[in-house]
């Protein structure tokens, strides 16, 4: 029998403890011969990489050293190859046995160094490279006995270096302010002169797809080394695409309004790899927030979903499938079940390697978000997911208090993974509605585009219409809303308050932006020019800043 108490005054499982506590699940791969799984954890504000051998328990691989690439915003920190980790750590570059032994640096404490990328032969690593003004795509050997060099440095940013497997060839994606790189990006093709003395030089370098407004991610060149696999938004979501590296000819491998690529914040993101044969792709598409795994035959075209049982399952990242075998590792989570280590082979259930939190909370006091959809000023159709509270101990009575959230960026989104802060608080009593306002990712390039000029009014009029649906709806007593939000989040925040006074009765701004010039002015090179889009290009926009 629940007890019936106030909304906002239940007694939660979930503590602040537990949510500053839970690990931090970023990245996962197969070592070469396909028997080890490396994978990186957020340990405090230590990286730890840790390695699980098939049969074996995990281990860490890092005590001292903290595994962290710090290009932007970071990711790319590590990868394995032959029985080796290679990871980055205050800038440099480490190589360490996965066998075991001290890890050792093999590039200078010169810039930093992220998307790490391990020749065929084992000998070189091409990576991106940045001292902060100027970023490179750079190559080293692997022993470290030569002095790193940069080998491709015309454009303003680099991500996604990656090697043709007959270690001659190589790909890469760049871009050039003031764009971001979901703007527009360029993939590069290139040959290297392996040959000569010392280090490989670049030459026969060519753009093959992307431009100033198609957005290009993850290249990857196929086992057998006759194609090379990309992401484009071309058609105005982003599709898998296949070149044909003899015939220099690009297909597409999948159409319709599911989402394969990710915004491009932080370097190494992986959405689909090969499988070990080279027969197939798997890849994850998103839909709304909701992530499905699928696998594409690439000699029929037939796509049909990944036959493991991944129930519960929602949102993948860093999808690995095994250079030996039919069997895909990633990070996997849902609505209701925080981020895990799993593989999955076809037909079976996923096998769990890592929990990130010790998934003791009842699944009673777990709230179950519902997809919805709601009219904002103008007609304009906005998204979000809306958490009704929940708990298995209490119950409420009439119409719950509703926190609004808007997510950072804002180019970003919402999903339907495990939202520990949703949770805290419809476990308390409240209802929650996180907001994917017009500018968000995950529904196409038109949707996204919309924020452009219009940053601090689409994504208020859709907060604030987004709050009246709470309460027209019935899911929120429309006397008792709150608007929450951080970063680009917490601007939308300040915003809110002073367009729809009354509306909400109380704000929670966290680290939010509050002026638009000292932003602009002031921030790192990577969102440099990132107002000139949202807002527009000083001086000419000064007005609209000061709006």
């Amino acid at each position: 029998m629940k007890e019936e108490r106030s909304y906002g005054m239940w007694d939660s499982p979930i503590t602040p403890g537990q949510l500053a506590l839970g690990l931090r699940l970023s990245d996962v791969m197969w070592n070469s011969d396909g028997e080890t799984l490396v994978w990186l954890e957020g340990r405090s504000d230590r990286g730890v990489l840790v390695a699980k051998r098939r049969g074996e328990a995990a281990r860490d691989l890092t005590a001292e050293l903290s595994v962290r690439a710090r290009v932007g915003y970071g990711g790319g920190d590590f990868t394995v190859s032959s029985g080796i980790v290679y990871f980055v750590s205050s800038g440099r570059i480490y190589r360490q046995a996965l066998a075991g032994g001290e890890a050792r640096p093999i590039t200078p404490p010169f810039g930093d160094a992220a998307s790490l990328a391990v020749s065929p032969d084992g000998r070189f690593i091409i990576y991106v490279h940045s001292d902060g003004k100027d970023d490179a795509i750079a190559i080293c050997d692997t022993e470290g006995k030569h002095w790193p060099q940069r080998i491709a440095t015309a454009s303003d940013f680099y991500m996604h270096p990656c090697w043709h497997p007959d270690g001659k060839r190589i790909a890469w994606i760049t871009w050039d302010h003031p764009n971001m790189p979901w703007d527009g990006t360029v993939l590069h093709l290139a040959t290297l002169d392996v040959d000569r003395a010392g280090l490989p030089a670049l030459r026969d370098e060519e753009g093959i797809a992307g431009g100033k407004s198609v957005a290009i991610f993850q290249p990857q060149f196929s086992p057998e080394g006759k194609g090379l696999a990309y992401v484009s938004d071309e058609t105005g979501y982003g599709n898998l695409m296949l070149y044909d590296l003899e015939h220099a000819a690009s297909r597409a491998l999948t159409s319709g309004e599911e989402e394969i690529a990710q915004p491009g914040w932080v370097q190494g993101e992986r959405t689909f790899g090969f499988t070990h044969d080279g027969a197939a792709i798997v890849y994850r598409g998103r839909t709304g927030g909701q992530d499905t795994l699928r696998r594409i035959d690439l000699a029929t075209g037939a796509v049909e979903p990944f036959a493991g049982q991944l129930e519960g399952y929602l949102l993948f990242s860093q999808i690995s499938p095994s250079p030996s075998e039919d069997v895909v590792a990633m990070i996997a989570q849902g609505p209701t079940v925080p981020p895990r280590i799993v593989t999955c082979a076809s037909g079976s259930h996923p096998r769990i390697h890592r929990f990130s939190t010790t998934e003791t909370i009842p699944q009673g006091d777990l709230s179950v978000p519902e997809q919805v959809t709601w009219r904002s000023s103008g007609g304009e159709v906005v998204h979000g997911l809306y958490y009704p509270p929940r708990n298995e101990a209490f119950v409420g009575r009439g119409l719950p208090p509703a926190i609004v959230q808007v997510h950072g960026g804002p180019t970003s989104q919402y999903t339907l993974g495990y939202s520990a802060q949703a949770q805290f608080f419809t476990s308390r009593g409240y209802a929650v509605l996180q907001v994917n306002h017009r500018g968000s990712t995950g529904y196409g390039r038109e949707y996204r585009e919309a924020l452009k000029g219009n940053w601090g009014i689409v994504d208020v009029e859709d907060t604030a219409a987004g709050a009246r649906f709470l309460s027209e709806s019935r899911r929120a007593d429309a006397n008792r809303l709150v608007v929450m939000g951080g970063s680009a989040g917490g601007y939308t925040v300040l915003r809110c308050l002073t367009e729809h006074p009354g509306l909400f009765r109380a704000a929670l701004c966290l680290y939010g932006v509050s002026d638009l010039f000292r932003l602009a002015l002031e921030t790192h090179k990577f969102e440099a020019h990132y107002t000139d889009s949202l807002v527009g290009q000083l001086p000419e926009a000064s007005a609209a800043y000061r709006e």
